[in-house]
């Protein structure tokens, strides 16, 4: 069974056992989330589209592990005025792993 769910901005189509790095949550490791909108479920026959979300649908996952992603290095430069800047920046992440798809 899969289903498409929507956090962080961003829609991924998931199924059980899958793992995934979304943006950053305020959980801790190891903890148990819901994500309750679900776009739709596809499950061969029984396949549900939501009308914008499935009612009473919902994916659990557990929290692996809080992070941040590689260093992303900014370089801005004006030509003919000397000027530099360099910035980095490292984008918080939350890696879960998905347990159950309900219907």
């Amino acid at each position: 069974m899969k289903a498409i769910i929507v956090t962080g901005g961003k829609q991924y189509t998931v199924s059980e056992g899958d793992v995934l790095y979304i943006e950053k949550l305020n959980a801790e490791e190891e903890a148990t989330v819901k994500f309750e909108q679900v776009l739709a479920v596809l499950d061969g026959e029984n396949t549900k589209i939501g009308a914008p979300v499935v009612e009473g649908a919902c994916v659990e996952a557990k929290v692996v592990k809080n992070g941040k992603g590689k260093k992303i290095d900014v370089i801005k430069y004006k030509a003919k005025k000397g000027e530099k800047k360099h910035i980095g920046h490292r984008q918080p992440y939350t890696k879960v792993e998905i347990t159950k798809v309900v219907l």
